[in-house]
């Protein structure tokens, strides 16, 4: 029984793995022009002086 037990925990984890490879390898949507109206709302936001500092 621990024979079984060392040999399955390589095979769950190689199926873990697989199942990631593939999620992570899957086409995502594309949405630049959000991404920039973010990236630029960051920028406005770093620029903004806080009240409490001078």
């Amino acid at each position: 029984m621990d024979a079984l037990m060392w040999l399955t925990i390589p095979l769950i984890a190689g199926v873990l793995a697989g199942i990631w490879a593939v999620q992570a390898g899957r086409p995502r949507e594309q949405r630049p022009w959000t991404e920039l109206e973010q990236y630029r709302g960051f920028q406005a936001a770093l620029a903004r002086k806080s009240p409490g500092r001078s």
